[in-house]
């Protein structure tokens, strides 16, 4: 059974919990998820790999049941604060999974040789394309509002797309505190594109064809520029690809970490 965990951090003198659901045993795996979302997202994943591995899916920093870090953070505090954890909870290099932001956070591990291995969907870190506006709206669950049948998910599925419905986007962001608008700017204006050449970690890089927040041209970028990843495009599939086609990301999830899994 899934257990809640908190991970205690300071920054001049306040203290915050990093909360995470942890579960399974072996290779340790950490499940990083988007913008406005939460573990929540992840839980068809997570539920997935924790008979073969050991398993963290978090509530980053402002989002879930974790509170706020102490102030307006930029993406390198919150990769630092991932390092710290997997410092003291990980055995071996972890693979990571991430979502959007989650994935931002990725390339920010990955740069400084973190992970084991990486499989990034919807991932964001590069260029902004767009105005403060319109990423506003799309970085939300309203994203999220058609997702497919998925297994195993049974009442579950009706959840997730009542709570996709009931955000608005922009008046998500216009409600969210001062200091994750702030988290916000600075994430969306960030440009990781220098350090891709420096990523050597096997990554699969998972990307729907209609992703309007993050453009599939982002994911042929990080696929040309780093080292060892390869870029998968699903027909249809909007920033919630990994959702919408469940069965088949899980799938190449298996494959790539079989060897992981059996050791």
């Amino acid at each position: 059974m899934a257990q809640l965990g908190e991970f205690v951090y300071q920054e001049n003198g306040v203290e915050r919990k990093l909360c995470y659901l942890e579960e399974g045993t072996g290779y340790p795996v950490l499940l990083l998820h988007g913008w406005g979302c939460s573990s929540e997202t992840m839980l068809p994943v997570f539920n997935h790999l924790v008979p073969d591995f050991h398993v963290y899916n978090f509530d980053l920093p402002g989002f879930g049941i974790s509170p706020e870090p102490p102030s307006a953070w930029d993406t390198t505090q919150y990769a630092a604060l991932l390092a710290d954890f997997i410092a003291a909870h990980c055995d071996k290099p972890p693979v990571l999974i991430g979502h959007s932001f989650g994935g931002r956070l990725s390339l920010r591990l990955a740069a400084q040789g973190i992970p084991h291995k990486m499989i990034l969907t919807g991932c964001a870190g590069l260029k902004p394309h767009r105005g403060m506006d319109y990423y506003a709206k799309v970085y939300s669950y309203k994203a999220a509002k058609k997702l497919l049948s998925l297994p195993g998910l049974g009442a579950r599925k009706q959840e997730l797309i009542e709570k996709a419905r009931s955000k608005s986007g922009s008046a998500d962001y216009r409600q969210a505190s001062e200091n994750m608008r702030a988290v916000f700017v600075k994430a969306v204006n960030e440009d990781q594109t220098a350090a891709l050449t420096s990523i050597t970690a096997p990554t699969i890089l998972f990307w729907g064809e209609n992703d309007t927040a993050v453009p599939v041209s982002d994911g042929q970028l990080m696929a040309d520029r780093m080292r060892d990843a390869a870029l998968i495009v699903k027909k249809g599939g909007s920033h919630f690809a990994f959702l919408e086609f469940l069965p088949e990301f899980l799938a190449i999830a298996d494959s790539f970490l079989q060897p992981e899994k059996q050791g």
